[in-house]
């Protein structure tokens, strides 16, 4: 029988406490069901004191990101606003568990941090689907999957939320086994424990209520080709069936032409860069396969509301 398992969770200010919650709580429910105290955790922050959540409650931890980690695990824990706090000093901490043979792992946003210090290089890796565009944009070295999380690797990565109870009754079940794991997902009362593999966001097929390979398969080859769009027709030959087959496809189930379905897609891209990243106003565009800002700008503010401009200065 293993000992008790530590870890310890580097909060990151704004981290996401739903993603904290589904981390820590499995393990005090296998310590309570069992009987036994399979596992402890303690928390530590940048000023060694509190961490504040993105809903706003703050969290009392035991240590700051300066002391040496002692645990078989070590998960950082981040959400809203990752980039703003990835000081010198978490960095620092994160390379030097790495080269102490520490293993490392990150949820919800946090692998964004991880692949900025160059730590998942040639790995796999899952994030928060919300951070899938800014990620694939900056760090082309990792390869990222829309999995809910990747435990096969030499770094964990969880896409967050409820994935991280995933991850956390997956861990549990390759140390003490399936029994346990079951029993406290029981006491969760969550009945939908998924694999690895799964997705994170809902399928076209599940959100429309459908089954249709023509139109799922228009989509993935729509959604692999933001940068360079390409034409109905091109996706309708593609696809095996003509334009007017497509374009009914698109009617029934999306309620939208496929040109306007297209557009839509590749303007959430583009505001999801904008929100998330530093790229001019001009370099979103042509990775959105604009070739003109201002035809750009006039569609996304007829989409959204506000011009890109507009929508960054929002920020600020």
């Amino acid at each position: 029988m293993a000992g008790t398992e530590s870890f310890v969770f580097y909060l990151v200010d704004e981290f996401a406490h739903l993603s904290f919650s589904c981390a820590v709580e499995p393990l005090r429910i296998a310590n309570l069901v069992s009987g036994k105290p399979l596992y402890e955790w303690s928390f530590a922050s940048e000023n060694g004191e509190t961490a504040l959540s993105n809903n706003g409650t703050v969290v009392r931890v035991h240590g700051g990101f300066d002391q040496p980690v002692k645990a078989d695990r070590l998960f950082l824990l981040a959400g809203s606003n990752m980039r703003n706090h990835m000081t010198k000093r978490l960095l620092s901490a994160l390379r030097r568990e790495r080269s102490h043979g520490t293993p490392v792992g990150a949820l919800c946003s946090a692998a964004y941090i991880l692949a900025y210090a160059g730590m998942l290089d040639g790995m796999r890796a899952a994030i928060h689907w919300a951070y899938h565009d800014l990620f694939v944009e900056e760090f082309p070295n990792v390869e990222l999957v829309p999995n809910v999380f990747v435990a096969d690797e030499k770094i964990i990565t969880s896409s967050g939320g409820t994935a991280t109870a995933d991850l956390m009754l997956h861990l549990m079940g390759e140390t003490h086994g399936a029994d346990l794991a079951n029993e406290v997902a029981d006491q969760m009362v969550y009945n939908t424990v998924r694999e690895a593999s799964a997705t994170q966001k809902v399928s076209v097929q599940a959100r429309h209520g459908m089954r249709n390979p023509h139109l799922t398969q228009a989509v993935q080859i729509m959604s692999e080709s933001i940068e360079d769009p390409v034409p109905t027709a091109e996706v309708a030959r593609q696809v095996g069936i003509s334009t007017r087959q497509l374009e009914r496809l698109f009617g029934q189930y999306l309620e939208r032409s496929p040109s306007k379905y297209y557009l839509e897609m590749r303007l959430q891209r583009a505001r999801n860069l904008l929100l998330q990243s530093e790229k001019s106003v001009t370099e979103i565009a042509v990775a959105t396969g604009f070739r003109s800002t201002t035809h750009f700008a006039r569609v996304y503010r007829g989409l959204f509301g506000v011009s890109p401009g507009g929508q960054r200065a929002r920020l600020t």
